[in-house]
C-alpha cells in the first residue's frame, strides 16, 4: 500500500508499527561515511551505534548533523556528539559536523554541503545512516528524496528503550510517537515534500 493511499485516522496499531519498522534493517555493507542525526537523546542511543560501526571498519567517517542546543547547553547537538565520539576513542580528523539544522529535512539539505566539501558528492556510494527505528522510514525517505540519486543507505538503526518494533505498544510514550511519526509521514508524502513509497501492509478497511 502506499503511503499517500494511507489515511492516519483509519490506521491499526498493527499497520503503523509495519509503517515505520518494516524492512528497517542493516545490511552489514560498508559506506564512504556515517551520517547520524541529532536529537535530544542522541547521546544515548545513536552516538553509541555510530561509534561501533565505525571502530569495526564499516566507514572511515563520521558526520554529526545537528544544529540544536537541548537543555540550556551552550554546544549545538553535532558538537556535543564530536566531543563524545574523541572521547571514545575516534580520531578528530574523521569527524565532519553540520550545526545549523533544526529538522530532519535541513539534516539532509545541510549536510549535503559538507558531504560535498569532503568527499565530492559524485565520490559518494553509500552512506550508513543512524537514527531510531521510529525514526528511520522518515530519513530514509528525506535522503532518497533529496540527495542524488546515485547514492545508497544503508539503514543502522539505534534503538532506544521503549519505541522499537517490539515494544513501542507496551507504553504510552512509545505509542504517541509513533502515532505522531506515523502522521507526520503522511502528511510530508501528500504534501509532496516526500517521494511515495509501497509499503507492504494490509490494506485499510
Amino acid at each position: 500500500m502506499y503511503i499517500s493511499t494511507m489515511s492516519m485516522e483509519r490506521l491499526t496499531h498493527e499497520q503503523m508499527g509495519h509503517l515505520l519498522f518494516s524492512n528497517i534493517e542493516d545490511d552489514h555493507k560498508s559506506g564512504d561515511c556515517i551520517f547520524v542525526v541529532g536529537s535530544s537523546k542522541a547521546l544515548q542511543y545513536r552516538l553509541p551505534k555510530a561509534v561501533e560501526l565505525y571502530k569495526q571498519g564499516r566507514a572511515g567517517k563520521i558526520l554529526f548533523s545537528g544544529g540544536v542546543k537541548w537543555n540550556g547547553s551552550e554546544f549545538t547537538e553535532a558538537e556535543e556528539l564530536k566531543a563524545e565520539a574523541v572521547s571514545l576513542g575516534v580520531p578528530e580528523q574523521d569527524i565532519l559536523t553540520e550545526s545549523l539544522s533544526v529538522h530532519t529535512l535541513e539534516n539532509v539539505l545541510a549536510s549535503l554541503l559538507v558531504l560535498d566539501r569532503e568527499f565530492h558528492l559524485h565520490n559518494i556510494q553509500r552512506l550508513l545512516v543512524v537514527t531510531t527505528s521510529y525514526h528511520m522510514r522518515r530519513l530514509h525517505l528525506t535522503l532518497q528524496t533529496y540527495m542524488p540519486e546515485w547514492i545508497s543507505f544503508t539503514l543502522c538503526p539505534a534503538e532506544d528503550d521503549n519505541t522499537n518494533v517490539d515494544n513501542w505498544f507496551q507504553s504510552e510514550i512509545g505509542i504517541k510517537r509513533v502515532r505522531n511519526e506515523s502522521a507526520k509521514l503522511i502528511r510530508y508524502v501528500s504534501q509532496g515534500a516526500l517521494r511515495d513509497e509501497d509499503i507492504h501492509i494490509d490494506k485499510m478497511e
